[in-house]
């Protein structure tokens, strides 16, 4: 009787962790979804990550071309993003650097096993520290071409809970890093082109998403929006782009990439 109230007593616990875990993140997908600006989408991540004990945050878009600044939405310190972004530090930063070479999640931090940084590398870390950013956990976002961003949970300190956190929710965590930064790429990203036809940032945001093999409803879940919302908005590039296909139209997307490289 011992041993079946007990697992009746672990089923509801796990049961409310998943309610509890559904709730959290139904409520982010609606914030993004209703933010009106890059710092309600900053709020919206932060206040996900501090539920799962995760204290802050770094969105990086990785530029994909020399002379072209990144663009960061962060709850870390600002005098710290500042510097971050005047000296240039993504070129330095091996956590990047990692991000930008393997798709998969990561810890670092002192303590993880890891290739050992240069001297310029150990400082930035030590600066870093300062400003009270010790270890984190880093989900990578890269789409067919490579990598294109990076989103990154970091702590002051190797505690417990951070440790636990990082482990019980890593799936939860890339699923939000994906749906923030299809939101925040659309508002930091405005203005799309492709072979001079110009669509709308929704447009856009749906044929890069069809490019990645997402149907219609996918996207639209993604996004927070329906799926009849995201065809149309398919529909619309098609027709701009002279198209009869959403392949097609991937195809004008791709082909006018590659004349860029």
């Amino acid at each position: 009787m011992r041993q079946i109230n007990s697992d009746r007593d672990r089923w509801l616990s796990q049961q409310a962790i998943s309610q509890y875990m559904h709730r959290l993140f139904q409520t982010f997908v609606d914030h993004l979804s209703d933010a009106p600006d890059l710092e309600a989408l900053r709020d919206a991540m932060a206040n996900a990550a501090a539920a799962l004990d995760l204290s802050c945050f770094a969105y990086l878009i990785i530029p994909d071309r020399a002379g072209v600044p990144p663009k960061l939405i962060s709850n870390y310190p600002s005098a710290w993003t500042t510097r971050y972004l005047e000296c240039h530090y993504e070129r330095l930063d091996p956590v990047i650097a990692q991000a930008l070479g393997h798709p998969e999640t990561f810890k670092w931090g002192l303590g993880f096993k890891a290739a050992a940084p240069s001297e310029p590398q150990r400082e930035l870390f030590e600066e870093a520290a300062k400003f009270g950013i010790r270890y984190g956990f880093t989900v990578p976002i890269h789409d067919h071409r490579g990598p294109i961003a990076a989103v990154t949970f970091a702590a002051d300190e190797r505690r417990p809970r951070f440790e636990r956190s990082i482990i019980e929710h890593e799936r939860v965590l890339q699923l939000m890093a994906m749906y923030f930064h299809a939101h925040a790429r659309r508002k930091l990203l405005p203005g799309q082109t492709i072979d001079g036809v110009s669509l709308s940032p929704r447009e856009f945001e749906c044929l890069e998403w069809a490019a990645q093999g997402k149907s219609a409803w996918d996207i639209g879940h993604i996004l927070g929006i329906s799926r009849h919302t995201a065809a149309f908005h398919l529909g619309n590039a098609k027709t701009k782009l002279g198209v009869r296909t959403v392949i097609q139209a991937v195809a004008r997307l791709t082909a006018s990439r590659s004349t860029l490289d």
